[in-house]
């Protein structure tokens, strides 16, 4: 099966590491990190489901750059491995990724204070205080009030702070919204998919979810015969079905970062936990 564009292949992997929604939470993906770089094997694949960045102050704040640091870090870990190629570490378009690419065209927006206060509750704070400093949602907050050249000003300032990050803009603009392994079986996807499209049909089914909950999917799609997914808005921890496999034990909310090793067909061979 060949994806669109916007889809990676990824080659069919003798294992594949899986991390979930991390929610800019750093220290939890440093313990999985850890591990995962102690435990590599030539042949390994590695996918992020997603929502890397985002999350609120609280119990435990975000510090979003410090995280894509670190997934950098482990993607090169992986991409030294004898033989390893860039198509075996993937980045998922996720809730959170999706709100910072849109902040770019706020000034377009009508009524662009109720959509990014909408985007604020939702855990663009944290990436954007990340990229702005811990006064830049205030900024954002006035600059919406000031019309579209304020609201214009404030987006470019964000953007060249993430350009003044080595490897965060081309993080930026290399993550995918999906991962399809090279022999159709598994499909790696940040929220969900709806069964009744096609695959290049999907647009953002991938990350806001369908009308179709992801673990009453109980049949092969389009011959994919497994798919994995790292958020559900309730946190189940781990739900593996005979076609599906969701990842989310509630990181970013008070929860572990759970993620998996898989083997080539999707079967869930270990779990670490952040």
């Amino acid at each position: 099966m060949t994806p669109p564009a916007a889809i990676a292949m990824l080659r069919q992997p003798r294992r594949l590491w899986a991390i979930p929604a991390v929610h800019g939470v750093v220290h939890r993906l440093l313990a999985v990190a850890n591990t995962i770089a102690g435990r590599l094997e030539s042949g390994d694949s590695l996918v992020f489901l997603g929502n890397l960045i985002g999350g609120r102050q609280g119990d435990e704040p975000a510090d979003v750059a410090a995280t894509l640091d670190l997934a950098l870090t482990l993607r090169r870990r992986v991409l030294a491995l004898p033989g390893a190629r860039a198509c075996d570490v993937v980045f998922l378009r996720g809730t959170q990724e999706e709100m910072w690419t849109k902040l770019e065209q706020l000034h377009f927006a009508q009524g662009p204070a109720e959509v990014l206060r909408w985007m604020l509750q939702r855990g663009l704070e944290g990436t954007v205080a990340a990229y702005g400093g811990s006064g830049a949602v205030d900024e954002g907050l006035r600059a919406v009030r000031d019309g579209p050249m304020a609201i214009a000003r404030w987006t470019g300032e964000l953007r060249r702070s993430l350009r003044a990050r080595p490897g965060h803009v081309e993080w930026l603009s290399a993550i995918r919204r999906a991962a399809l392994s090279d022999d159709g079986h598994l499909l790696a996807v940040h929220h969900g998919i709806d069964p009744r499209k096609p695959l290049d049909l999907q647009g953002d089914s991938f990350w806001w979810g369908s009308g179709v909950a992801f673990d009453t999917i109980d049949a092969p799609y389009g011959g994919i015969g497994r798919m994995i997914r790292g958020f559900d808005r309730s946190h189940p921890g781990i739900v593996d079905g005979a076609h599906t496999l969701t990842l989310d034990g509630g990181c970013g909310s008070g929860g572990p970062l759970l993620a998996a090793l898989l083997d080539a067909r999707g079967v869930v061979l270990d779990i670490v936990q952040g």
